[in-house]
């Protein structure tokens, strides 16, 4: 059987996801695929979704006369794409997020992009309060398709251990 994978029945599997606390390895990083493009449509809606109004994500009559010369993507839909990606991976059996912080916009993401994203694993402690949880914290990085990186931000989030917390039903 391979990795991701239990078996549920005679010849019958399902696909798992995330890791448990135990299966993070400092050091070890995580390339999150598949990439993501982001359409014009994307950053309207999240502009209209979070009330963003400032006029450099969606007025293009503005932002021709912007050093960008057409609209940007707001930066909290960049990271929001970014934390997605990782999800299947790194957090699919997190208890919950714990923060994230030094979050840094490196290059500007416009309408066409695609944002690939990987994440290693920083720092892990075992939880002194929740001895069935663990304390993860990586570095999540997110390039554009010409590789150049864009955003990166830490990431904390407490973890189950294995044997512990909803199964993978």
């Amino acid at each position: 059987m391979r990795p991701g994978v239990i078996e549920v029945g005679p010849q019958r599997y399902r696909e798992t996801f995330g890791r448990y606390y135990e299966q993070f390895v400092v050091g070890d990083v995580y390339e999150h695929r598949p990439g993501r493009t982001i359409s014009e449509a994307d950053n309207t809606w999240f502009t209209l979704l979070s009330m963003n109004t400032h006029p450099a994500h969606f007025d293009h009559e503005y932002c021709k006369q912007t050093e960008f010369g057409k609209p940007i993507v707001a930066s909290p839909l960049t990271v929001a794409i970014l934390v997605g990606m990782s999800v299947s991976d790194v957090s699919q059996k997190a208890v919950a997020n714990l923060g994230w912080k030094e979050i840094r916009m490196t290059h500007p993401v416009f309408h066409g992009d695609t944002l690939y994203a990987e994440s290693e694993v920083i720092e892990k402690r075992e939880s002194a309060k929740r001895p069935e949880q663990g304390i993860v914290t990586i570095k999540t990085v997110g390039k554009n398709q010409n590789g150049v990186v864009v955003c990166d931000f830490l990431r904390t989030m407490l973890v189950w251990k294995s044997g512990f917390g909803p199964s993978d039903s």
